[in-house]
């Protein structure tokens, strides 16, 4: 019985009649077999999503939905999940977290997700106030960058601009990238955070929904207040102390002068053609950084940092917690070697713009690299010299890509694949099924790189053990070795159940992952929350192992086949260049068929076509898509 985490309402938002109604959420039974976030919004969206329907169509549903531990006192019980149709790739499911406030004041106003469909004929902004909903008039915001928004927003409801006050609210809001329709548009939300993955932005822009408002009062209900407790505690403790945090905990990637991202893996630098550029990263720990975690948060990676020397001196940058956005914003561009202030202007730059930096960063440098291999000349580049680390071209180039300005930077606009076939460098492009990826060059990481490979296109799928951490709780209690090729195909299948069970349940990951005890911790949080008090880290994984596969499923059923996974972009698969330490001069080439077809079987799945084997669909409750994957 469901006693506590579950607000019991979502909210359901049809753009196109305006109306906005209010729905109880399915029975007790398909909670427990999804759970919450992507979990549960994957099974909306099998449901809700009509075929033959474009990411950019109306009926595509955008699906906002928390889990049950979300807005409680467990760490980190702040991961709102977006699930949609991923407008980057087309074909695939589209994930996307977002941290901060949001999902917790979602779920404090009462309600435990937001299904949106439709299109509004103008700009409308959706405010959530308890249990006052309406839509609002938003052509006044129409071309502001996120932040503006952000703040308009708040001035014209009259709600205090910080955030967790208790008079505050949470603005969700796309900016020109998304009103624009460009690929890898996010949704940013309270300055440092957003969803920045699978084009929903984009997506939101195709309905005319420039926002999301959301206040909250009340408090989420727990089942058992006094077993939670010293949950909460141990787990807290541990977050601060082991897996991600000792990495990027109270802003370390700024403060460690990004040594440790370098060590690791190096840099995504000029389209992946070198592994590092020198002075990236230097007197970033001299500046001034302050961290800005998000709600109940003992991790607080991410951080607003001000120069206090140097050209940018005085400006006040609001970022995320870790370093691929930095790279996608400059070190793919060739910029960073001369000054701090110069990758976190333009970072804040493409925040603001509403842009997720890998997919257009990476559109951006294949630009770069045709330039100066001389497949284009400046009266192809509307006049622009793409000069590798021009911080002013680099500039110039992603506004004119977030407004669509000139033939050549909307030729740029559609995602990095589509970017290098219009170049004429199609094998020189980054990308994951035709998106950008988690950018940091995996090549000196492999299981990183294939649990890449064989994802959506959609953001972090499976982690591997070889790169920021081991995975005790997937079988993997140190980390092993990043280039070693026998293994790596069940590392990413048992990393990756455990990584979709962290994504059903309401935390960020960064307060999971490489937790020892994660499972133990989860699922008797879910128990003493919830109600469900025979709920055992076992449950946990079977849930884990059923949303992944309902993933492949739905990906199967809009056209995904094993090719997608095997034949992916040759820059993936190319040597690492001299650069690269360990890794230099080695590549994936020669095992990622392999660990393919290794990974599908650990999973239950056909070793040649990585469809669910009728055994593993009968395993995992999901019979009812046989006939979808096998007649």
């Amino acid at each position: 019985m469901i006693r506590g985490g579950y607000r019991g309402k979502i909210l359901r938002v049809d753009l196109t009649s305006g109306s906005i109604t209010v729905e109880g959420l399915p029975k007790e039974a398909i909670l427990r077999k999804y759970v919450g976030n992507f979990g549960l919004g994957l099974w909306y969206l099998m449901k809700e999503l009509p075929d033959g329907i474009g990411a950019l169509d109306p009926e595509n549903p955008l699906i906002f939905l928390n889990g049950p531990l979300v807005g409680t006192r467990v760490p980190s019980p702040n991961n709102c999940t977006i699930t949609t149709l991923n407008a980057d790739t087309g074909f695939t499911a589209g994930r996307s977290h977002s941290h901060g406030w949001f999902g917790p004041f979602l779920s404090m106003a009462g309600y435990d997700g937001i299904i949106v469909t439709g299109a509004a004929n103008k700009w409308v902004y959706l405010w959530i106030d308890d249990d006052k909903v309406e839509l609002r008039d938003a052509e006044k915001f129409v071309g502001k960058d996120t932040h503006e928004t952000e703040d308009l927003i708040k001035e014209d409801l009259g709600v205090n601009i910080k955030i967790g006050a208790p008079d505050g609210a949470s603005v969700a809001a796309i900016g020109p990238a998304g009103e624009h329709l460009c690929a890898g548009s996010a949704i940013m939300n309270d300055k440092n955070h957003g969803f920045c993955h699978s084009g929903v932005g984009q997506i939101m822009g195709s309905k005319h929904l420039k926002a999301i408002a959301v206040r909250g009062t009340g408090e989420v209900p727990i089942y058992d207040e006094e077993k939670l407790a010293p949950i909460s505690r141990e787990w807290a403790k541990l977050a601060s102390e082991q897996g991600l945090s000792p990495i990027v905990g109270k802003a370390g990637v700024p403060r460690s002068e990004y040594v440790g991202v370098k060590q690791l893996v190096g840099l995504s630098s000029k389209n992946w053609t070198v592994n590092d550029i020198p002075g990236f990263g230097k007197r970033m720990s001299s500046q001034k950084i302050t961290p800005q975690p998000c709600y109940r948060c003992p991790v607080a990676c991410c951080y607003n940092a001000e120069p206090v020397e140097g050209p940018y001196k005085g400006y006040v940058f609001s970022l995320s917690g870790g370093g691929e956005n930095q790279e996608g914003a400059a070190s793919i561009v060739g910029a960073g070697a001369n000054d701090p202030g110069e990758v976190w202007y333009l970072t804040d730059l493409e925040d603001r713009l509403g842009f997720e930096t890998s997919t257009v960063g990476c559109a951006m440098a294949v630009a770069f690299e045709a330039y100066e291999r001389g497949l284009l000349t400046k009266e192809d580049t509307d006049g622009l010299e793409l000069n590798w680390g021009d911080v002013a071209v680099i500039e110039t180039l992603v506004k004119r890509i977030a407004n669509k300005e000139g033939k050549f930077a909307t030729m740029l606009a559609d995602g990095p694949k589509v970017a290098a076939e219009r170049v004429g460098l199609p094998e020189a492009a980054v990308h994951i099924k035709g998106s950008g990826m988690n950018i940091h060059d995996w090549r000196r990481a492999w299981g990183v790189l294939l649990g890449q490979a064989v994802g959506g296109g959609s953001g972090w799928p499976a982690p591997g053990a070889d790169c920021w951490c081991p995975e005790p709780d997937a079988g993997y209690p140190e980390k092993t070795n990043p280039l070693h090729p026998f293994g790596k195909g069940e590392e990413v299948a048992r990393t990756g159940i455990l990584k979709y069970w962290n994504d059903c349940y309401g935390c960020c990951w960064f307060a999971s992952w490489g937790i020892p005890g994660i499972l133990k911790f989860s699922s008797s949080s879910i128990a003493a929350v919830v109600g469900w008090e025979d709920f055992t880290p076992e449950e946990a994984l079977t849930i884990g192992h059923r949303v992944l596969t309902l993933e492949r499923i739905f990906n199967i059923m809009h056209g995904l086949t094993a090719d997608y996974d095997i034949k992916v972009s040759p820059r993936i698969t190319d040597p690492a260049p001299a650069d690269a330490g360990p890794a230099a001069g080695k590549g994936i080439g020669p095992y990622l068929e392999g660990w393919v077809r290794d990974y599908y079987q650990e999973l239950g799945w056909d070793r040649k076509t990585g469809k669910p084997l009728k055994s593993t669909l009968e395993k995992l409750g999901l019979t009812e898509f046989y006939n979808f994957l096998w007649c």
